[in-house]
């Protein structure tokens, strides 16, 4: 099976695209054969429906929470209020969450999902910093569009299957919160690099191919850029393939997960 890892952005571009690696995956083991830098949102929707079989690990919030969605009235369903957000431009959507957010107390203003709550996760309304807000403003409106199977959220071409990953959680779970990454310069330090250098090392290691039964081969190389963009993505991979070997269990997806917000893929044991 083919096996994709994407580390998305909400605006590439040729300097900061969005990263994707591929890998097979034979049994237990998924061995990485090359990378894709995908500069604009067209080439990230010729891969979503290119033909399958494949699955593809994507790091962005395929849904609101709960909280959210019922607040504000949109349909109690996943592809009709993505549909929904689909209809807006990428301002007026934004516009949209500063007006929620703005009156609401301290503490109430941007909800978490239950899956963000499990893994660390920032919320999904989220515009600055890291703005996963607007990642799910350009990345789910696709999903839906491209027809790909959607696990939890919704029934589609079942040679195509997308799964919602964080590299993150992975990493944390590999090397604690020592920070590996930076698009600064000016903050791409030695220790980031060493931290990169330890991701790659236990991810490829007997502990983990022990403990989730699954042996992962990668070059070191894919720890040299700075940004962490490939191993990002190759961390995705990982997750993508852990949860398609459990394919016959729906994608190791509790009973409980909300088909209203998503749930991020990957083994238990990694969440903190």
């Amino acid at each position: 099976m083919r096996i994709f890892g994407v580390d998305f952005t909400s605006s590439p571009r040729r300097a900061k695209p969005i990263m994707a690696v591929e890998c097979r995956l034979d049994d237990h083991r998924l061995v990485f054969q090359t990378t894709h830098a995908w500069p604009d949102f067209l080439s990230f929707e010729r891969a979503l429906v290119a033909p399958g079989p494949w699955v593809m690990g994507l790091d962005f919030p395929f849904g609101q929470s709960r909280r959210l969605v019922e607040n504000i009235g949109w349909p109690l369903e996943w592809s009709a209020y993505v549909a929904l957000v689909a209809s807006l431009t990428r301002a007026e959507f934004a516009d949209l969450l500063t007006q929620y957010r703005t009156p609401r107390a301290k503490g109430d203003r941007e909800h978490q999902r239950g899956i963000d709550r499990l893994t660390g996760g920032i919320s999904p309304q989220k515009l600055f910093g890291v703005p996963v807000g607007l990642m799910f403003f350009e990345g789910a409106q696709r999903l839906l569009r491209s027809g790909v199977h959607l696990p939890l959220l919704r029934d589609g071409d079942r040679d195509r299957i997308a799964l919602e990953a964080y590299p993150g959680v992975l990493a944390r779970s590999l090397i604690g919160r020592r920070s590996y990454k930076n698009d600064d310069r000016r903050k791409q330090t030695v220790a980031k690099a060493l931290a990169r250098r330890d991701i790659l090392a236990a991810l490829t290691g007997t502990v983990f191919e022990a403990a989730h039964g699954l042996k992962v081969e990668a070059p070191d190389t894919l720890g040299d850029d700075p940004t962490g963009d490939q191993l990002d993505a190759l961390l995705c991979a990982v997750q993508a393939a852990w949860a398609y070997r459990r394919r016959a269990s729906g994608y190791a997806i509790p009973d409980a997960a909300d088909p209203l917000e998503g749930w991020i893929c990957g083994p238990h044991s990694t969440f903190p």
